[in-house]
């Protein structure tokens, strides 16, 4: 049995869980997410905790168990503490500037300025003009919008310039070697 998927989970105070067979619907003090689970998958509320069970041990039931009770945890742990990804850029005039929550204007080395719309439930934040905070309920909303900002400038091997996440390590070459 997969460990992950019979782990129950449990549901802090202040989050309500509403299901609807498949359908779940997870409210809290940070917003509300919505999800259908996946498979044959069964869902249901002990309490404060919520369990998933598989009908059998099928490959595909099996697979889809763990994943299923990843997605409904991060969803309770979305509306209750919310989820964000810290972006470092590092390169001379390589900054970042808010324009509003939901929207960034970068200064990547390009001749113009990259323009990024955060997508619904997702929210930037500009502490200081090389660092960004993207924040929001849905963690795979705010990992991706966080990829796609740091895919506009990769750090690069040989002078380290770019967008990288906060404490990522980038392996850094030796230039040419003077003759």
């Amino acid at each position: 049995m997969s460990r992950v998927g019979k782990t129950p989970i449990t549901v802090p105070s202040g989050v309500e869980v509403t299901l609807d067979g498949q359908h779940v619907e997870v409210t809290g003090p940070k917003g509300s997410i919505d999800m259908t689970v996946p498979g044959d998958i069964s869902v249901r509320k002990d309490g404060d905790t919520i369990v998933l069970e598989r009908p059998d041990d099928e490959r595909k039931n099996r697979a889809l168990h763990g994943l299923a009770r990843s997605l409904v945890n991060n969803m309770v742990l979305g509306v209750s503490e919310g989820f964000s990804r810290e972006l470092q850029i590092v390169g001379v005039g390589y900054r970042a500037v808010a324009k509003g929550a939901d929207a960034l204007e970068l200064q990547l080395g390009f001749s113009h300025p990259v323009n990024v719309k955060a997508p619904e439930g997702v929210t930037f934040d500009v502490p200081e003009p090389t660092r960004i905070i993207v924040s929001g309920v849905d963690k795979q909303a705010v990992g991706q919008t966080a990829a796609v900002i740091r895919s506009y400038r990769k750090p690069e091997p040989y002078k380290g310039k770019g967008v990288r996440y906060l404490g990522e390590h980038v392996a850094r070459k030796a230039g040419k070697a003077a003759k």
